[in-house]
């Protein structure tokens, strides 16, 4: 388990047998850095993502070949004493498709991963509703706007965080952590 005072949060699988949640940390954890913690809802992330025409797309999990998915399976094994980090994404909307959007009255959100699409896609694949990722504060409210998650998705996720933060005090004999305002997402 990480140390009580690193952040992390714990991201619940409803649909993954090999392991029922995983741990996920901050990518940028300097003073000043200058990037904030979003809490996304897994599907409409990865609908926002489907739309960036760059190319490097991933095609859905269950087309991946069996090594990949047994790599990154491994990698996010919670067993692992290394903690992994967050997907860090970037976010920008472009005219939505339809007569709406070529009149400029309806925009579409569209999310670009700098790293860890790899992550988001199985993580959703694998059942979780929302989980946290890195953006520069500059498109915080622009993410949070396309591809937040819900309040009942959001303090599900925060509960189970807390309660293995909690623990994991325990564990080390250490009082309980109380997140500030710093560490907790948008």
């Amino acid at each position: 388990m990480p140390s009580p005072v690193e952040p992390f949060w714990i991201v619940t699988l409803n649909n993954h047998a090999h392991y029922g949640h995983v741990r996920l940390k901050r990518v940028f954890t300097a003073d000043g850095a200058r990037h904030q913690v979003v809490l996304v809802d897994a599907r409409r992330l990865i609908t926002c993502a489907d739309r960036d025409d760059t190319d490097y797309v991933l095609r859905p999990v269950d087309e991946w070949h069996p090594g990949k998915v047994r790599g990154i399976r491994e990698f996010l094994d919670p067993a692992n004493a290394r903690v992994p980090e967050m997907p860090y994404v970037t976010v920008s909307t472009r005219r939505a498709r339809g007569l709406a959007g070529l009149l400029g009255l309806e925009k579409e959100g569209v999310v670009a991963f700098r790293n860890g699409q790899h992550r988001a896609r199985y993580l959703a694949a694998a059942g979780a509703r929302c989980f946290p990722v890195e953006v520069h504060e500059r498109e915080a409210a622009l993410l949070h706007q396309m591809c937040g998650a819900s309040g009942e998705d959001r303090v599900a996720l925060e509960a189970a965080t807390l309660e293995a933060a909690t623990a994991a005090a325990a564990a080390l004999g250490a009082p309980a952590p109380v997140r500030s305002r710093a560490d907790q997402a948008d």
